[in-house]
């Protein structure tokens, strides 16, 4: 059973466990492979975003956050990020966090989410965002420099909630 909640600050040694190999790989996340602790922890627990943590017999095993994707007229589309450690993948924590994420983003009074750049080729998150209601709405031609495979398209999806 997953147990979801608020991050707090003396999660973030745990939440770095789980970025700091998503980002390294470079395949899924814009962030640079090299990037520090302290600036994914300033990106992550930004004060402007909801940053959340998957809990699983007291261990963090996922994070996510929620954030306006647009300032002022474009406020009530949220975006989010979510990362699951290596360790505990295939065993439906990120769409445990997805299906929460979008009850919490209904109560914070968002309309819509979108994902401004899911990477094509990361084809297990683009089919997990397609099972929670998300769809296609554009592809960024060469939009991320993956590690392995040089250019490569990112997709827009999108949510309407209510």
């Amino acid at each position: 059973m997953l147990t979801i909640r608020s991050a707090e600050i003396n999660d973030q040694d745990a939440v770095w466990e789980i970025i700091e190999p998503v980002i390294r790989a470079g395949d899924t996340y814009m962030y640079a492979p090299d990037s520090s602790k302290e600036k994914m922890m300033g990106i992550w627990f930004d004060p402007e975003k909801y940053t959340y943590v998957g809990e699983k017999k007291g261990q963090i095993v996922g994070t996510f956050f929620l954030k306006a994707n647009q300032p002022d007229l474009g406020n009530h589309v949220v975006n989010a990020g979510y990362m699951v450690h290596p360790a505990y993948r295939g065993q439906g924590i990120a769409e445990q966090l997805c299906r929460f994420s979008l009850g919490e983003a209904r109560r914070l009074g968002f309309r819509a989410m979108q994902f401004n750049c899911v990477i094509s080729t990361n084809t297990v998150a683009v089919r997990l965002w397609q099972k929670c209601g998300f769809e296609i709405i554009g592809t960024l031609p060469k939009a991320f420099q993956h590690k392995e495979l040089g250019l490569t398209d990112a997709y827009v999806m999108y949510q309407w909630l209510e």
